[in-house]
Formats: C-alpha cells, sequence, structure tokens
C-alpha cells in the first residue's frame, strides 16, 4: 500500500475496523474511506457491487461481522451463520471482480477445534469438531479462509486472512448479555463499584486460561501483514495467520486485573453452576513473530484504556 491508496475498511465503526482506521491514519494513510450500515448494507450483493465500481478502493479490510459473546451465539446461531457469510461473500467477491489489488479478511480463533492440541497452530484447521456454542459463528469463519484460498487459487487474487485471539479496547461492545468476557467483566465492576455493591458473580470456577489483544495491536498487525504476507502466485491460496499476544491469563486473574483497575473493593464469588467453556485457548504466533511483529499493549495497560473508553463513551 502507499500512502495516495485508496484504502476500504469494511466495519471501520466496529472494535477492530475503528482501531485499523486509526492505525492508517497514523501511518500516513488518508485515503481511507468507510460506509455505515444505514448508507450500504453489506448483506445487499447488489449495494455491494454498487460501492466497488463507484468507489474504485485498491485495498480492502474486512473487518465487517456479526459478532457477540456465548449467550448471544447460543440465542441467535442463524443470524451468526447468515448474516457473517452473506457480508463475507459479498465483499471477497466484489473485490475479485473488481481489481482489488490485496484484501485482508479477519477471522476469529474459534475456528479451530474444540479441543485443539495447545497452543493452536495454523495447521489445526479442520481437524476436529468445534466448540457446539460458537460453531455457527466459526463455520462461516472457516468458510471466509476456505474463500480467500480459493479465489488466490481460482483467480490468482492476493486475499489474506488473519485469525484474532480475544480482542478487546475502545469502541468494545458493552452490552449486558450481548458482549464478551473482558467488556463484559468492566460493566460489571463498574456497576457494582457505583451501586456498593458488595460482591461480583463470575460464571463458573475461574480458571479456564484465555489469550487477549488489545484492538490498536490487532490493526497494527493487520497493517503490517498487508505490506509484508504476499499470497500472489501461491498455488495453494496461502495460509491463514493468527494473531494473538502468546500470553494467556485464567478468568480469575482477569477479572483481578479489571477490579482492580476499576477499583471495586467488594468481593469475587464464582458460580460453579455455570459452564467453564473451553479449558484452554492460546494461539501458537510464532509464524507471525517470525516475520518480525509483536504486539506492544499488556493486558493491564489495555485494561486501563478500555475502562478510560467505557468510562468516557459507553457508560
Amino acid at each position: 500500500m502507499h500512502k495516495q491508496s485508496k484504502i476500504y475498511v469494511a466495519g471501520h465503526k466496529g472494535l477492530v475496523g475503528s482501531a485499523i482506521v486509526k492505525i492508517l491514519n497514523q501511518n500516513g494513510f488518508m485515503n481511507v474511506i468507510g460506509k455505515s450500515h444505514a448508507e450500504m448494507d453489506l448483506q445487499n450483493q447488489s449495494q455491494v457491487l454498487e460501492f466497488f465500481q463507484t468507489e474504485k478502493p485498491e485495498y480492502v479490510f474486512l473487518a465487517a461481522a456479526k459478532v457477540g459473546g456465548i449467550h448471544a451465539n447460543n440465542t441467535y446461531p442463524a443470524e451468526f451463520i447468515f448474516s457473517n457469510l452473506q457480508i463475507q461473500n459479498n465483499i471477497i467477491d466484489a473485490s475479485y471482480r473488481y481489481g482489488i489489488k490485496k484484501l485482508c479478511f479477519l477471522g476469529s480463533s474459534c475456528i479451530y477445534p474444540k479441543f485443539a492440541k495447545q497452543p493452536m497452530d495454523e495447521g489445526q484447521l479442520l481437524d476436529g469438531k468445534l466448540e457446539p456454542t460458537n460453531e455457527p459463528y466459526a463455520v462461516a469463519k472457516i468458510a471466509g479462509i476456505v474463500m480467500c484460498q480459493s479465489y488466490n487459487r481460482q483467480y490468482g487474487t492476493n486475499f489474506i486472512s488473519v485469525m484474532p485471539t480475544n480482542l478487546y479496547g475502545p469502541g468494545d461492545n458493552y452490552h449486558p448479555e450481548n458482549s464478551h468476557v473482558l467488556p463484559a467483566l468492566i460493566r460489571r465492576f463498574h456497576e457494582a463499584k457505583v451501586n456498593n455493591l458488595p460482591e461480583v458473580v463470575i460464571w463458573g470456577t475461574g480458571k479456564p486460561l484465555r489469550e487477549f489483544l488489545y484492538s490498536e495491536d490487532m490493526a497494527r498487525a493487520c497493517v503490517f501483514l498487508m505490506q509484508n504476507y504476499d499470497l500472489s502466485g501461491d498455488p495453494k491460496g496461502g495460509e491463514h495467520i493468527n494473531v494473538g499476544s502468546g500470553i494467556e491469563v485464567s478468568i480469575k486473574e482477569l477479572a483481578e486485573t479489571v477490579k482492580e483497575v476499576v477499583g471495586y473493593q467488594g468481593s469475587l464469588i464464582f458460580d460453579l453452576t455455570k459452564p467453564d467453556g473451553t479449558p484452554r485457548k492460546l494461539l501458537d504466533v510464532s509464524k507471525l513473530h517470525k516475520m518480525g511483529w509483536k504486539h506492544q499493549v499488556e493486558l493491564r495497560d489495555g485494561v486501563d484504556l478500555a475502562y478510560k473508553d467505557y468510562l468516557g463513551n459507553h457508560r
């Protein structure tokens, strides 16, 4: 990408999309465009094709998706598979039809089998059964990876796929039921602090291990890979790349970190009647590290930045 290149960020107002726009601008890429849902429905193929024909972007970051935590995935499985398939099918195909130079498709670590060996390397894709609670979302994201590879193989496109670990940061979703674990904890501890509640209840034992990455680190990785990871001419269509911190933390440790950042003085209670989910989820990020990229924001600092964003924009 050149500083003058026209870059389209799909999902430019979301957690990762907004971070990508910010990092692009910080690096001198000022010709960045985005469309709100009111301006263009990404599930509508004719609207997407008309946008590509009119705007003629050169590079695409596909960060638009329907996302949510365990509750949302369990409650709206049909919407999760349909919406995500529609969005990525329309944008990936339009990118081919209108000669996009390069596309970056964002997936999810849930593409890997529920009982994948840890840490999870890229080769474990389609190597076992998925976690049932988010299977529809995972299947959609796997389809996106295979679609990028297939277009690369058949049409010689340069479409890369990146698989992020659990993300958090400015612009996150703090919905009481449909958010992911870290923003949910930020909201829960803040409300407990404001209302002087004696305790905060955490689902499960607190023992499951998870990995987290600050959204702007994810954005930096996406821009880095767009500049340094080339799949053009790969006869197999290329392989996706994991993006994460490579550092895991227990849910109990995470809750204690959020509690400290928020300044909540009450007790932590673990509800053992609630499910833990997958015991451990850690990405093998050695492939990305060998390319020269590493995260910059550590968890404690990232949670502090996320809480400041919550206080300023989401309460």
